[in-house]
């Protein structure tokens, strides 16, 4: 006569769990972390090695910088800055602010009208609505430089260009951001939700400011983000449609001063510190809005 036994519970947890135990085991060992964090060691060097060479020349004086300098910290950041503000009866000042005003008012108003076009091409069923959305993508895979000539064509007959508009317009122009706008609200946006909000008589621009826009949050910001840096880098645009100084971006104005080292060479120095101050205000953008981020992603691995 045999006696049949079975595994106790905590055997029988054991046996379940000891797959999952295992493949957390391969996961954590102290070799995988080591060799992760090393790769991100690296590419952390790799990515900030050129802030810091910026850095160490930003520091230095023009005749040292034209030795070559070495990659030592120097002590004439401040004095460097103050020059960099005071050249030329402060135009670089101006530069930043016009760059402030094209980056943050075409991305803000790009953001909103790219939000809105998505939102209408995922959850509205209109004739056409496939034909719009592929010209969208056609738009996406036009560089801006083949769109520079026919823009200026364009503004210098309606009298726009060397004027803020002549930047400001075209920046607010995000295929890209429609695109990812569409995909964003098909996902996140229930269409249960937008018929219980019209059954309860809000309207569809209510519908879309009040709810679904919260929704799109991540989306938004991270369309905000990517116009913000274009616009922010943007050179060839602002070269074909200006030429007052004082309406200049920082790339453009930049541009200027270096073309012009060979003449005046103390403008060498003046180009490497401002190059390192257009730099922070991406910087402080990208770790403003990165809690955005962190949020969508969240709520996309519970959902």
């Amino acid at each position: 006569m045999t006696i049949a036994t079975t595994p106790s519970s905590a055997e029988a947890d054991h046996q379940r769990e000891s797959p999952h135990r295992r493949r957390s085991a391969v996961q954590d060992s102290p070799s995988s972390v080591a060799v992760a964090v090393a790769f991100l060691i690296l590419m952390a060097t790799y990515f900030l090695i050129p802030v810091y060479v910026l850095l160490t020349a930003a520091t230095k004086t023009q005749s040292r910088l034209s030795q070559g300098g070495g990659l030592s910290l120097s002590t004439h950041l401040l004095s460097n800055i103050e020059s960099l503000f005071t050249e030329d009866g402060h135009i670089f000042l101006y530069w930043v602010v016009n760059s402030v005003i094209y980056a943050v008012g075409g991305a803000a108003i790009g953001t909103l009208l790219a939000s809105m076009a998505g939102y209408a091409l995922a959850k509205y069923s209109f004739p056409g609505r496939e034909l719009i959305f592929n010209v969208v993508l056609g738009g996406v895979l036009v560089p801006a430089t083949a769109l520079a000539l026919p823009l200026f064509l364009l503004f210098a007959h309606v009298h726009l260009t060397n004027t803020y508009w002549s930047v400001l317009l075209p920046s607010i122009v995000s295929p890209f951001g429609v695109y990812l706008s569409r995909l964003f609200a098909s996902a996140a946006v229930p269409d249960e939700l937008i018929e219980a909000a019209r059954l309860d008589g809000a309207g569809e621009f209510r519908i879309f400011w009040q709810i679904a826009r919260h929704l799109m949050g991540p989306a938004l910001v991270t369309i905000f983000l990517f116009q913000f840096v274009v616009i922010w880098n943007n050179f060839f645009l602002p070269l074909i449609m200006l030429q007052n100084q004082k309406l200049f971006p920082v790339t453009l104005g930049l541009y200027t001063w270096q073309s012009q080292v060979s003449r005046s060479p103390e403008l060498q120095v003046l180009v490497v510190v401002g190059s390192l101050i257009s730099v922070l205000p991406l910087m402080i953008m990208f770790l403003a809005l990165q809690r955005f981020w962190r949020s969508g992603l969240s709520a996309g691995a519970v959902k």
